[in-house]
């Protein structure tokens, strides 16, 4: 058998086994796992085509029109290819927003989405949560100007269209992906000015300890020859503490300090990045515990060594549960599907041992050197918590720092209770680009751990919902009547009255 591909919410079954959100490389794995056991799996996914962020278009892609994504985009095809061969219903432009845990052993989890305009409630057995990373915001001075972009959504139209940005570029932050993407940029032919580097020069002291272990990752060889590269053939400036885009209504230059040293250069786009977080709405919104990761500086779900949550039936995948890289995401997407196949009785715990433990020895390996590079990339406090007053945290209700620095002052408790006061975190974007900004400058403020700040609190629906997708829900009588007044069986002998 074959992938199913769903285009219409009608042929939806109402019951799968187990339920997978997302198509990135732990999604695609979870999928590919469970369904090789036999189970009934349904992966829900926003884009058009698996593959994710990480292997985005990578079916449509070739190495000969596209190499300058690198050899480890192509690793995709091996994985989306397995998945497509898999016996799975896979509904793509589908949106997830609301997820209900089973409320008895008896019961079973409830999945609100949406695909071709009309929303369905689908129950599961197990639910895997593979909703991948989202990039931290950097809100600096100017970043709301049109021609700032963040480093993802460049990688996206590169990876899509193999779409450039004209001009001149300058890439601006921290992390691994920033040096990725500028040599893919390099690579294609784009036209880089500058690469800004805001990490902190004492973290690089810091990440010394964990040195040794990171000489012994797989990343080591591709990371330096990496640095190299893009070196060689771009400018870069490291220990930028002060970063603000200058333009009236476009980008026009990024104005700049290091050190002692100020500049401007002239940009007509500006690519910001400052490292990647979970992307846990859907998690949350479920009512799945959260903690914080202070060495990654981000809200991950809690959860145990086979990636169950703390409701049942409910599992965290990938970098939507702790950031790791696309190998180890597949990895930890296998690990949930065999822990689910388990919980809902489809194999043994007594077959999937060996397996599971063989599946950890690759996680290990994938996760060793991740506490160098968390360290090294951790983004600096300024960048965190941004001081200056005219900048924009909350972009859907324009809100600035200087707005929720006097608002914080007044003694608001915490994020949740900010909303009330400012609407920080209810707008389009359900929290997505201020939520870790709010929590930086609560923690900043009070001169405490973000983890005794909190974050959002969040309900479904958690993507925008039209009532036409509402209304195209399936009624129970008693939802009929509840409405109507009247008995679903009088309405229908009514009707049917007026036609004769």
């Amino acid at each position: 058998m074959s992938m199913r591909r769903i285009t219409d919410a009608g042929i939806l079954a109402p019951h799968y086994d187990i339920v997978v959100v997302g198509a990135g490389p732990a999604g695609l794995s979870a999928a590919t796992e469970a369904a090789a056991a036999g189970a009934c799996v349904l992966v829900a996914d926003e884009n058009l085509e698996p593959g994710g962020q990480i292997y985005r278009a990578v079916t449509r892609n070739t190495p000969e029109r596209q190499d300058f994504l690198g050899m480890d985009y192509w690793k995709g095809r091996a994985v989306v290819e397995a998945f497509s061969a898999s016996s799975v219903d896979y509904a793509a432009a589908t949106t997830v927003w609301s997820l209900d845990a089973a409320a008895t052993e008896e019961q079973y989890a409830t999945v609100g989405l949406t695909l071709g305009g009309a929303a369905r409630m689908i129950s599961a057995r197990a639910v895997i949560l593979a909703t991948g990373a989202m990039e931290r915001p950097m809100p600096v001075p100017g970043w709301t100007l049109p021609g700032v972009m963040s480093a993802g959504a460049a990688q996206i139209a590169l990876k899509s269209v193999s779409g450039i940005p004209a001009g001149r570029i300058v890439l601006a932050g921290c992390g691994p992906l920033l040096y990725l993407l500028a040599d893919q940029l390099l690579q294609a032919g784009a036209n880089i000015s500058a690469l800004l580097e805001t990490a902190e020069k004492k973290q690089r002291i810091a990440a010394l300890r964990h040195l040794p272990n990171f000489l012994l990752s797989p990343y080591v060889a591709k990371g330096l020859s990496l640095l190299f590269r893009v070196r060689r053939q771009a400018r870069v400036i490291s220990g930028i503490t002060e970063l603000a885009i200058t333009g009236t209504r476009h980008v026009e230059g990024v104005r700049f300090r290091s050190g002692k040293r100020r500049e401007t250069i002239a940009a007509d786009c500006v690519l910001l990045h400052q490292g990647i977080i979970p992307g846990i709405n859907l998690t949350s919104a479920t009512g799945c515990a959260v903690e914080w990761n202070d060495t990654q500086r981000a809200f991950q779900p809690c959860r145990d060594s086979h990636g169950r949550t703390s409701l049942a039936g409910i599992l965290s995948a990938g970098d939507g549960a702790d950031i790791g890289g696309a190998e180890h995401a597949a990895v930890s997407g296998r690990i949930a599907a065999l822990a689910a196949l388990a919980d809902i009785g489809l194999l043994p715990s007594s077959q999937i041992a060996g397996r599971l433990a063989e599946l950890e020895k690759q996680r290990q390996l994938y996760r060793r050197g991740r506490a160098f590079l968390d360290t090294l990339y951790r983004p600096a406090r300024q960048f965190l918590a941004p001081p200056e007053p005219d900048t924009m945290v909350c972009r859907c209700e324009e809100v600035s720092a200087g707005t929720l620095r006097q608002v914080i002052a007044l003694g608001v408790p915490g994020p949740n209770q900010l909303k009330t006061f400012l609407r920080c975190g209810m707008g389009p974007c359900q929290g997505r680009m201020c939520a870790s900004t709010i929590t930086e400058i609560m923690a900043d403020e009070r001169g405490v751990s973000p983890a005794e700040i909190g974050t959002y609190r969040l309900r479904a629906p958690i993507k925008p919902l039209r009532l036409l997708e509402l209304g195209a829900l399936p009624q129970t009588p008693a939802a009929v009547f509840a409405v109507t007044g009247r008995p679903p069986e009088h309405h229908s002998i009514e009707e049917e009255g007026k036609k004769q």
